[in-house]
């Protein structure tokens, strides 16, 4: 659509999440081999960039994991991978909102996915003017963040 713009605020990978209790929850990272068996939460396509991304991903490994639910957005996915005991693709930042039962693991050679602002240029709201005159110092502040390792 010619009239809307995007700049993206970060890129992320995608992280494995799943029950703390798993047996996989151990470990570092994990393969795409070691979650080829379990239960698999997708992304629907509510959310068709990330779904893609998941897609592709699958695709050009060569292993095939057959949803065994979808979920519609992230609260989903993480109530869905605690109550089946499953696993979900989800990108870094689902982190930010696992409860005590559910852990994320880096993923091996994981795919990346853009997470992008978007905005309407024919908006002239004084608010989007100002958040927009301000987005490249939050961009920063989110470079800043993500090169930050966890320990």
């Amino acid at each position: 659509m010619p009239d809307l713009r995007y700049k993206t605020v970060t890129t992320e990978p995608l992280v494995v999440v799943l029950p703390s209790n798993h047996r996989l929850a151990s470990q570092k990272s994990i393969g795409l081999r070691d979650i080829a068996a379990e239960t698999f939460i997708a992304v629907s396509q509510t959310a068709p960039t990330l779904r893609a991304v998941i897609d592709d991903y699958l695709e050009k490994s060569g292993i095939a994991l057959t949803p065994d639910h979808e979920a519609d957005n992230l609260s989903m996915a993480v109530s869905l991978v605690a109550s089946t005991g499953g696993v979900a693709l989800l990108p870094v930042y689902a982190q930010n909102f696992l409860p005590t039962s559910v852990i994320s693991r880096p993923l091996d050679n994981p795919p990346t996915i853009d997470l992008v602002l978007g905005y309407y240029t024919a908006n002239t709201s004084p608010l989007l003017k100002l958040f927009l005159s301000r987005t490249d110092d939050l961009i920063a502040r989110v470079s800043e963040r993500s090169s930050i390792v966890p320990t």
